[in-house]
């Protein structure tokens, strides 16, 4: 029999953390199943992929943690499906697909997604979602990623909300259509089935989870988990201070080579429990790939505010519904159609800074962090195998900002942007590709009491003639700032030919640049700013950071100063 008494149960903050924890265990395991199934480099190994699950009115439940910013592609599916089709004209067995920024709601073309209704007791009643970032959807330049793309025209597929699956059966003519419109047909076909599949098993569990408790008993304490999480939301706003407060991150330009720097600024108002997020006085809509679409632009807030405020907050609808958000239309945070959104991600991450900046005025000092790299570099390569046409693409990390009590860490990914690095063996055995260094940037993490963290070295280099390289990044001309005295974190660079007498820097944005055999570029990425004044960082951590290589001795004198420098390599005694 069905346990009635769940939903007084609900109320109960033990049953409530066990009965969150079970709906976001269903969408973990979908998470593992969709990586595992997976065929494309970029979601088995790099796990560039997310999955969520929703209840019939679109509001989400639940999201494993994988990528913050797919939570904007995910809901926007669903909201965008429940609009094209009545629940009574959806049937057991269907699943639909979409991509597209302006017809579905998405955040960048890559991103395919696929919602599938679950149906219990004659009814839909909850919606499966996943999304993928597919190497490549055609247009112009492989990898449908180009940083200078001007329109969405430029940027692949446009997918709007189809029906994929009609009671069991895949539309196979639709299927190819997408994988045909790709560089890499076979690898589309085994995503998109792979996607499918995972939605099913999703459905599977959520059914389970039901046939055990009952709809009723679940749907009564879905409402009473999202209303737990809005309370305790609105509870830690109620906590700060009344005020406005300001933030910005500046960006190198807006996508197209030789723009000027343009800022993106953040007003956080504080009201009680009431909390916008006004984004007035934002760079006007970018000319190249780097506008933030609506639901890109939600799930940057709700990632940040989560992340500052309550980092242990489930993930749903409850949450989101206790923030407001506010941007002019026609800006970087609100473009107009047909804006170009590719590399929205780097908006995203420099959005999320300034959103951390206007929130270390409020927070206590120990809770405030130092300017991250908040970017997502990118290198992308394409060109011909055995096997035909391939598309090598991997975003790299860098460096974190250093907080009190403890340095940035290294070499890691930003904000909304959660993905693995590509092991260079995968790397090498998947592509005609070389790994040719793989490191710390030296001297990149900001000085300061407690240092940021350092960045990512990534020298790779083709074994093969008329491969392309595309690379996009950030922090090339804008570094991440320090806090409270620390200094600001290293720059990016992107080199040619690195290490010969033809080195040579190329611009931060760089589509199609033709490869020869044993051509080989690197990229460095930037690193995170440093936390205090570098006349208070402990000298024994200052000369492991001098004799692990971290920060060369000429950087140290010039940071901290040649007498300390001198005193904490004298001080230093190995471990006995």
């Amino acid at each position: 029999m069905p346990d009635t008494s769940l939903p007084r149960a609900a109320a109960d903050p033990i049953a409530m953390e066990v009965f969150a924890n079970r709906l976001l265990s269903i969408t973990e395991e979908m998470g593992h199943v969709l990586i595992r199934a997976s065929f494309s480099t970029n979601i088995k190994e790099r796990k560039d992929c997310s999955v969520g699950m929703f209840d019939a009115t679109g509001r989400c439940l639940a999201q494993a943690a994988h990528m913050p910013m797919h939570l904007g592609s995910l809901m926007g599916a669903v909201v965008t499906v429940l609009e094209r089709y009545r629940v009574d004209q959806m049937q057991p067995g269907d699943a639909f697909v979409c991509n597209d920024v302006f017809l579905a709601r998405g955040t960048h073309q890559p991103d395919i997604n696929i919602v599938t209704p679950i149906f219990c007791d004659g009814r839909v009643a909850f919606f499966a979602a996943n999304t993928g970032h597919h190497s490549d959807v055609g247009g112009p330049n492989p990898g449908s990623m180009s940083q200078s793309a001007r329109t969405i025209f430029e940027e692949g597929l446009r997918i709007p909300v189809m029906r994929i699956v009609r009671t069991g059966e895949i539309d196979r003519d639709l299927l190819e259509m997408i994988a045909h419109n790709s560089r890499e047909p076979a690898e589309r076909i085994l995503d998109l089935r792979a996607q499918i599949a995972v939605n099913e098993r999703g459905a599977e569990l959520m059914q389970r989870l039901v046939a055990t408790d009952g709809l009723a008993a679940v749907e009564a304490a879905i409402e009473a988990l999202l209303a737990y999480t809005g309370r305790r939301l609105r509870a830690r706003i109620a906590e700060l201070p009344d005020g406005d407060y300001q933030g910005e991150r500046w960006m190198d330009g807006d996508g197209v080579p030789g723009g000027e720097p343009i800022v993106l600024r953040t007003r956080i108002v504080v009201r009680g429990d009431d909390l916008l997020l006004d984004f007035a006085g934002s760079a006007a809509q970018a000319r190249g790939a780097l506008n933030i679409a609506t639901n890109a632009l939600e799930a940057t807030c709700y990632y940040a505010v989560k992340a500052l405020l309550d980092p242990d907050l489930p993930a749903n609808s409850g949450l989101f519904d206790a923030i407001r958000i506010s941007a002019p239309e026609g800006s970087i945070v609100n473009p107009r159609f047909p804006a170009a959104t590719a590399a929205r991600a780097i908006s995203c991450n420099r959005l999320s800074g300034a959103i951390f900046d206007a929130m270390n005025q409020v927070l206590p000092r120990p809770r405030q962090m130092a300017q991250s790299h908040d970017s997502v570099p990118a290198l992308l390569v394409s060109g011909q195998r055995r096997t035909g046409t391939y598309v090598y693409i991997e975003t790299i990390g860098g460096g974190a900002g250093a907080r009190e009590g403890a340095d940035g860490a290294e070499a890691v990914q930003m904000h909304v942007t959660n993905s693995s690095n590509l092991p260079a063996e995968a790397l090498e055995i998947e592509y005609p590709l070389l790994v040719d260094a793989y490191a710390l940037v030296e001297d990149s993490g900001g000085a300061g009491q407690w240092r940021g963290g350092l960045g990512i070295a990534r020298q790779i280099s083709s074994r093969v003639d008329g491969s392309l390289l595309t690379a996009r990044g950030e922090g090339h001309v804008m570094v991440a700032p320090g806090l409270h005295g620390g200094l600001s974190g290293g720059q990016a660079n992107l080199l040619i030919e690195p290490g010969t007498p033809r080195e040579r820097l190329l611009p931060t944005a760089t589509t199609a640049l033709p490869m020869t055999a044993g051509l080989g570029v690197r990229m460095d990425t930037p690193g995170g700013g440093g936390f205090g004044d570098p006349a208070l960082r402990d000298p024994r951590a200052l000369a492991a950071d001098i004799l692990d290589g971290k920060v060369s001795r000429a950087s140290a004198i010039r940071d901290y100063g040649a007498e300390r420098v001198a005193a904490a390599l004298s001080a230093w005694k190995e471990p006995s």
